[in-house]
């Protein structure tokens, strides 16, 4: 009942920023800032932007720019999503450089002192 309310009332009603332009403009946003984080890893992260994620002060610029062009719904999506394939790259990264002989447990054996 109520989605037929909100459809009744917001029949005629196009929202722009999911139009294709926009939606180009945000993706174009997003790699832009992703890249800067990319390229500035080495630096020391001052800021911070939606679920946690931290990012140099050199990329505040595009930051805006992402924010700006992409719903905030759609910036902590792409956010988390990036975060989440960090920590995936990491532990993989992490297992082959623990990748090395498997060294199993001796077994323990008694001896009858003699």
């Amino acid at each position: 009942m109520a989605l037929e309310a909100y459809a009744s009332r917001n029949a005629d009603t196009v929202h722009a920023d999911v139009l294709s332009e926009a939606r180009q403009a945000c993706y174009k946003a997003r790699d832009a800032f992703y890249a800067c984080l990319e390229k500035e890893s080495n630096k020391t992260p001052t800021e911070i932007a939606s679920v946690g994620l931290l990012y140099p002060s050199d990329c505040k610029g595009s930051r805006a720019d992402f924010v700006k062009h992409c719903r905030a719904s759609w910036v902590k999506h792409f956010d988390r999503q990036y975060c989440r394939n960090q920590r995936v790259q990491r532990l993989l990264d992490d297992k082959d450089s623990r990748r090395g002989p498997l060294t199993l447990p001796q077994p323990y054996t008694f001896k009858p002192p003699s």
